[in-house]
């Protein structure tokens, strides 16, 4: 495996790790019949997480109550 495919690997596994944080927290959360917090946010927060050079998830849930509800 190549450098760039072992940061591939690292990116795609902490945002998976951020996505299944955000999730727990907030995915079945409801407001009425509807959710409470699009499924789109908590993705484009883990995304934006990821992009930013995180390399923990430590901290992900105050980020996503900063800048995303």
């Amino acid at each position: 495996m190549t450098d760039k495919e072992l940061q591939e690997e690292k990116y795609l596994e902490l945002r998976a790790q951020a996505l299944k944080c955000l999730l727990t927290k907030y995915g079945h959360q409801m407001d009425g019949v509807t959710p409470k917090y699009t499924n789109q946010s908590l993705y484009e927060c883990a995304e934006d997480w990821v992009s930013k050079g995180n390399i923990t998830t430590f901290g992900i849930i105050k980020y996503y109550e900063a800048y995303y509800t």
